[in-house]
């Protein structure tokens, strides 16, 4: 999006101080929702910044919470699915990259009867609270699930636009008869399919076993016991899977978007970095500890839970010095643990305790780490509830109102996300304007709203206002540093609307706190 003119960017540093980075931003989390069954998965399309879509275990049900409100009418019920709980149910769902246009999502699923694996693919309707039950066609599977338990679920689209499907080793203890070593096998993989080019799916020619007759041409890497949750640096690509261990030690492996596939993640050779068994593999597996291995970045034992629960990099605006983050955490401890990777794992730390809701509420039993379409982290609590991590902070910008639209455009919406304090930023941001237009921002430090236009304006100081560019979605958005405080800054925006009589319309105007 266009970012800010030069004569505001010369203004807003003639009065704002931008020192160094200071200490880390404090944390918690605020619930924003509850009473869900057995939530297991939640995020949001493409864009989408209205809507979260959850995903419930045994009832199938995908739901919507949409402006902080849950949703009486679910987006639609997965049916046919093993729904006795454990490790079966509805496991995984994701939107198509071009989602806004084709309106295609899948979902992983057991299957009720003999709890085989299926991906299936959906179509939303006209209204996008609505999907077309009818519309159900299966991509993938059935894949056989010899034993009721490590059934993966994660479903993702990579950077590269292919669909990748982690797959876990079959069940029972031990992978007893080594599936996940055995390239003939889907099961202990992380599979890597093209679903836009044929269908149901082709296979991408630069996987690393395509043209193989011997082992199956979906796999992308191997040697997973249970990558129950996993996910894509939305950013950089890079892949982090959370692995459950088998006697005591769970697992955070990775894989950078250069790679060229067929990782071996050693299971069940190796349970992290420990021999673990080589009965009933293949006679050409791997040694314990050999070369062709990929170590994990992380380790845990069971002193500090024993099912790993998978996280995400933190990517979003609220929390500028923390981008680059991951989060994840055990679904037996209740923990929650942040580091940075980078060639070797930094500031590793707990977070269990800052990310504590209080009142009274509390995070039991984290089974997926979540993003909305702006990138920030949402924690499912299986027990029923969604947490969304923010900072301690005060919200940098309190909505006045005063918002005035077209008659065929919606008013358009301001906003700030991000920290005001020295050393920090933040994203200013103009959104549902008229498309490919111009408007006028203004700042001011005193807040006179004037009614004008049938709308009402804060004053606009000419020193303090710049022309700003709407995009082809109608947006813009800037980068302003913060610091200098305390004192607060007006923001309102008009823009050009040739849907209203006077040809100028008014977004909301904003009260910005900057801080010392």
């Amino acid at each position: 999006m266009p970012r800010f003119s030069l004569s505001l960017l010369a203004a807003l540093t003639a009065f704002l101080a931008c020192g160094t980075l200071g200490a880390q931003t404090a944390l918690t989390t605020r619930r924003i929702a509850f009473g869900l069954d057995e939530p297991i998965w939640c995020g949001s399309p493409p864009g989408d910044e209205r809507r979260i879509f959850i995903a419930e275990q045994s009832s199938g049900l995908i739901r919507v919470l949409r402006d902080g409100v849950l949703l009486p009418t679910p987006f639609v019920t997965v049916t046919n699915i093993a729904s006795t709980g454990g490790e079966r149910g509805l496991l995984g769902m994701t939107f198509h990259p071009r989602y806004a246009t084709n309106g295609y999502f899948y979902v992983n699923y057991t299957r009720s009867g003999d709890g085989a694996t299926l991906v299936d693919r959906y179509t939303v309707s006209n209204n996008p609270d609505l999907a077309v039950a009818s519309s159900r066609v299966t991509i993938l599977g059935p894949i056989a699930q010899p034993f009721s338990n490590h059934n993966g679920g994660q479903i993702a689209f990579g950077h590269d636009g292919y669909l990748y499907i982690g797959m876990g080793d079959g069940g029972a203890t031990g992978d007893p008869s080594c599936y996940a070593q055995n390239c003939s096998s889907l099961l202990g993989k992380m599979l890597r399919i093209d679903v836009d080019s044929s269908f149901p799916y082709a296979i991408p020619t630069t996987n690393p076993f395509f043209g193989s007759t011997t082992c199956r041409q979906e796999i992308w890497s191997l040697g997973l016991r249970n990558p129950w949750r996993w996910s894509f640096d939305r950013l950089t690509g890079d892949l982090y899977i959370g692995d459950v261990g088998e006697r005591g030690v769970e697992e955070i492996d990775f894989q950078p978007r250069a790679s060229l596939g067929g990782e071996n993640y050693g299971w069940k050779i190796m349970e992290g970095n420990n021999c673990y068994s080589n009965t009933a593999c293949q006679p050409q597996t791997p040694a314990c500890s050999a070369v062709a291995i990929t170590r994990p970045i992380h380790t845990y034992t069971r002193t500090s839970g024993c099912a790993v629960t998978g996280g995400v990099v933190y990517r979003g605006c609220a929390i500028p010095d923390l981008r680059g983050t991951y989060f994840f955490g055990d679904n037996c401890s209740s923990a929650i643990w942040s580091f940075r990777y980078s060639g070797s794992v930094t500031q590793l730390q707990s977070r269990t305790t800052e990310l504590a809701p209080g009142g009274g509420l509390g995070i039991g039993a984290p089974v997926h780490f979540g993003e909305d379409a702006r990138g920030e982290i949402l924690i499912i609590d299986y027990s029923g509830e969604v947490f969304k991590i923010v900072p301690r902070a005060p919200a940098p910008a309190i909505d006045l109102g005063f918002a005035l639209g077209g008659s065929s455009n919606p008013a358009p919406e301001l906003d700030v996300c991000g920290l005001l304090a020295t050393g920090r930023s933040a994203e200013l941001r103009l959104r549902f304007g008229p498309r490919n237009t111009v408007g006028l921002l203004c700042l001011s430090f005193a807040n006179r709203p004037t009614p004008l236009f049938d709308g009402v304006l804060v004053p606009c100081p000419p020193e303090l206002t710049s022309i700003v560019h709407l995009d082809h979605v109608g947006a813009f958005s800037a980068r302003i540093p913060g610091g200098g405080g305390p004192f607060d800054l007006f923001m309102q925006c008009l823009v050009y609307d040739a849907a209203l009589p006077q040809l100028v319309g008014f977004s909301n105007a904003l009260r910005v706190s900057f801080q010392l």
